[in-house]
């Protein structure tokens, strides 16, 4: 029986415990991730290269998988994070252009055998847009080492899915509230200012939010949204 080990196995293995001991870390400042720590409902995909399409097929089926799991489960606080070796971002710009692109790529394959989550609006323009894979929507949070926000520097450029009705779930229970005061007060803790691309569902576009990246005026949304209705 052959017992030897993959080194690239390994090495994913540590990249996904340095995601959680980045979660974990004192100064981070989301409470909903710790909380999905703590109930370990954090799932990672390791991938390569985030603009090189050779995982785009084992990402979607590694999301797909965590739906199905999140449909599955009367808990709160699920999280899935796509973490790629590469590249080391020196600027928010930079990686804003390959988020997009990754995101564009993923929903274009989506797209092919899945609608567009009816509960939110395909429409990246509107206040009441959510990224949708397998008909269910997400808040993405993009990380990357050369952030400007330090609550966004993590060593790998990561994308992280959230589902979107988890909020809806804690705004109907009256939680919401509370849980963004604590977060925005941790974020001005290790910032020194809120975020100023921070607004509530349903007040502006939360493509404004995604990257991290601080657009001006000019800034157009690159997403193509070919879900059909």
């Amino acid at each position: 029986m052959n017992t030897a080990i993959n080194p690239i196995q390994i090495d994913n293995e540590l990249i996904e415990k340095e995601y959680l001991d980045y979660i974990n870390a004192k100064e981070f400042a989301c409470i909903a991730a710790k909380a999905a720590l703590a109930k370990e409902q954090i799932s990672c995909f390791v991938a390569d290269h985030i603009a090189c399409p050779h995982n785009d097929v084992d990402i979607l089926e590694f999301l797909y998988d965590f739906i199905d799991k999140y449909r599955a489960s009367d808990e709160m606080y699920h999280s899935a994070a796509v973490i790629f070796k590469g590249p080391a971002f020196t600027n928010d710009e930079q990686f804003d252009d390959l988020l997009w692109q990754k995101l564009q790529t993923l929903s274009n394959i989506d797209a092919r055998q899945y609608k567009n989550d009816e509960r939110v609006s395909a429409d990246p323009n509107s206040p009441d847009f959510s990224f949708s894979l397998k008909e269910e929507s997400f808040f993405i949070i993009g990380l990357h080492p050369g952030s400007t926000r330090e609550t966004r520097r993590f060593k790998y450029p990561t994308l992280v899915f959230n589902p979107h009705m988890q909020f809806e779930q804690l705004r109907a229970s009256g939680k919401y509230d509370n849980m963004k005061y604590a977060v925005r007060k941790r974020d001005i803790a290790v910032s020194g200012e809120i975020n100023p691309m921070l607004k509530d569902f349903g007040e502006s576009s939360e493509v404004y939010q995604y990257s991290g990246r601080q657009y001006d005026q000019a800034w157009k949304c690159p997403f193509i949204n070919n879900h059909k209705k």
